[in-house]
């Protein structure tokens, strides 16, 4: 497999704390990555990071052999790098479509007022494509029949799936989930893991946050444990979850005056 994202010595600071310190990893094409570890351990920081959402203090990034740490999201996103946020951030007030369709906008946008005035075709044709592929998202999400609905009047589950179908319909080729079945029951949380598994079978390369070490086990094809801003563990999920370093991250030493639930 080719490598798609290399993450080469990155660091996130603010002020004296190091929320992500020296981080190197690469990764491959069409394969499904975990990124687990305690709360304030730094996943939801290096998931700015790779987004560009948040600022590097330092290192770099290179995706699919062009460097671009000091890219902004939407260059970002127009490179082929989608993501879901930990809470939910749709625009309540829009419909299911179009909050999906926006995804596609993201991938598309970036002409201009004036080009799309002087070329009203292209701007036609940008929206019958991202009509299209927020359908096409919708159905793969299992939201069909939903897209007329609010969606602020949503049940809180179904506003997550959505917000996955409008990551989809930008076309990424690396997708980062940030704990994308937060708020959902058993059932719903395998529907998902089955998304991703049927993307990862279409190429699509993917890293998921998630506290849910079942759904890791599961789902991903290698983890990389975060703590402290540092990676400390990776490699198979299952031998990953048994490692003492990793259990000791999640749990304290046993008798330690630290350790918590």
């Amino acid at each position: 497999m080719s490598v798609l994202l290399e993450v080469a010595d990155v660091n996130v600071h603010f002020g004296g704390v190091r929320a992500v310190d020296g981080i190197d990893f690469d990764l491959e094409t069409g394969c499904l990555y975990g990124l687990v570890g305690p709360n304030g351990s730094g996943k939801s920081t290096l998931l700015g990071a790779l987004s560009r959402m948040t600022n590097l203090t330092s290192g770099r990034l290179v995706f699919a052999g062009e460097e671009y740490q000091t890219y902004s999201p939407a260059k970002t996103a127009r490179m082929g790098i989608g993501r879901t946020f930990q809470a939910v951030r749709l625009i309540p007030g829009l419909s299911v479509l179009e909050n999906v369709m926006l995804g596609g906008d993201a991938r598309t946008a970036g002409v201009g007022i004036f080009a799309n005035w002087l070329l009203p075709w292209r701007t036609r044709n940008c929206e019958r494509s991202c009509r299209e592929g927020a359908m096409e998202a919708i159905e793969r999400l299992e939201l069909t029949g939903l897209e007329k609905r609010t969606a602020g009047m949503l049940p809180y589950g179904t506003q997550r799936r959505v917000e996955i179908a409008r990551a989809l319909a930008a076309k990424p080729d690396l997708l980062l989930f940030d704990e994308p079945t937060a708020g959902m029951n058993r059932e719903e949380r395998d529907e998902v893991g089955e998304v991703m598994r049927s993307l990862r079978g279409q190429g699509l390369t993917q890293v998921l946050v998630e506290h849910d070490m079942q759904m890791i086990t599961e789902v991903c094809d290698y983890v990389f444990v975060m703590n402290f801003g540092k990676v400390i563990a990776q490699g198979d999920p299952e031998a990953v979850v048994a490692d003492p370093l990793v259990q000791e991250a999640y749990l304290g030493k046993r008798g330690s005056k630290n350790a918590t639930a």
